[in-house]
């Protein structure tokens, strides 16, 4: 059983670090953004990499790109801490539903979602060696709802196969969920709740 805590690692790396390191950081949405940005825009030069090809509608990816920047525009203007940049992915659902075919009827929370987890951070990692960056991450382990383990796992094998360093994390730890939903509410941030994917979205509304 995994008995690691990430929160712990990152605290420690976070000690060592000289300088300000290149971070290439994966982002799902603004709202689980906030708070993985104010708590590492002081310690690295981050470029959020926006690739969600999860979100099947795309007004729906429109919408959560625009607030993406908005709240990194919001940041910056803030001026505390290394100014953020922004690249945004190209916008491929073909790619998801290929990786989601024979995974349609898992819960949210299975295997569908760890094979999106995979599809998105080997993009990740591979723009980011590309970019010569000195280590990604994603924002995905501030939800509650998202398997940290299983992310962190992920990441570090595709660290070892693109070489570059994984930056491990469980930010939803020292109350960081909490403060996403603080720093939402007070950017009055679009929060949706479904990760993206028809599938999740269906899900939602099954609940409702």
């Amino acid at each position: 059983m995994n008995q690691r805590n990430y929160q712990k690692e990152l605290e420690r790396l976070l000690e060592q670090l000289q300088g300000a390191p290149r971070l290439f950081l994966h982002s799902c949405c603004a709202p689980c953004s906030s708070y993985v940005l104010e708590y590492l825009k002081q310690y690295f030069q981050i470029t959020v990499f926006y690739y969600n090809p999860n979100i099947s509608e795309q007004q729906e990816y429109r919408k959560r790109v625009e607030e993406q920047k908005r709240l990194i525009a919001a940041f910056n203007a803030l001026g505390r801490g290394y100014p953020i940049r922004i690249l945004e992915g190209d916008y491929e659902p073909e790619r998801f539903f290929e990786i989601a075919k024979g995974y349609e009827d898992c819960r949210e929370g299975g295997e569908r979602c760890f094979r999106c987890f995979e599809l998105r951070l080997r993009e990740t990692a591979r723009q980011a060696a590309a970019g010569d960056y000195d280590y990604f991450c994603t924002t995905l382990t501030i939800s509650p709802l998202k398997n940290a383990v299983k992310l962190n796992e992920i990441g570090e094998a595709l660290a070892g196969e693109y070489q570059i360093p994984w930056l491990p994390s469980d930010f939803k730890k020292k109350n960081g969920y909490k403060r996403s939903v603080e720093l939402s509410a007070e950017y009055e941030l679009y929060r949706q709740n479904f990760c993206g994917c028809g599938f999740s979205k269906a899900e939602a509304l099954s609940r409702t």
